[in-house]
């Protein structure tokens, strides 16, 4: 059984996500194999918040070079997840 933290890898901290905090979103990775609704109640429980709605998306890896050798990232998830009107996430 997965637990929440298990769920929810990190908050992402970017210029898109922080200009998202305006409009009540935040950006998390997470697992890629986690549903919309495994991730709700996850945020829910760590953060103590009501959430109206998740949008996932699927981010590819990038490719990098080092010298004469060429990989890429690890791709992962990513979540948006809105929070209800007056719910607030603390970031420091």
């Amino acid at each position: 059984m997965k637990t929440c933290y298990d769920i929810i890898k990190s908050l992402v901290r970017t210029e898109k996500g922080t200009d998202l905090e305006k409009l009540n979103q935040y950006l998390f990775q997470v697992n890629s194999k986690a549903n919309k609704i495994e991730i709700k109640q996850a945020v829910e429980e760590i953060y103590k918040v009501k959430v109206t709605k998740v949008n996932t998306l699927y981010m590819r890896g990038k490719l990098r070079r080092v010298r004469q050798e060429q990989g890429s990232t690890a791709p992962w998830k990513k979540a948006i997840v809105t929070l209800k009107e007056g719910d607030k996430i603390e970031v420091t």
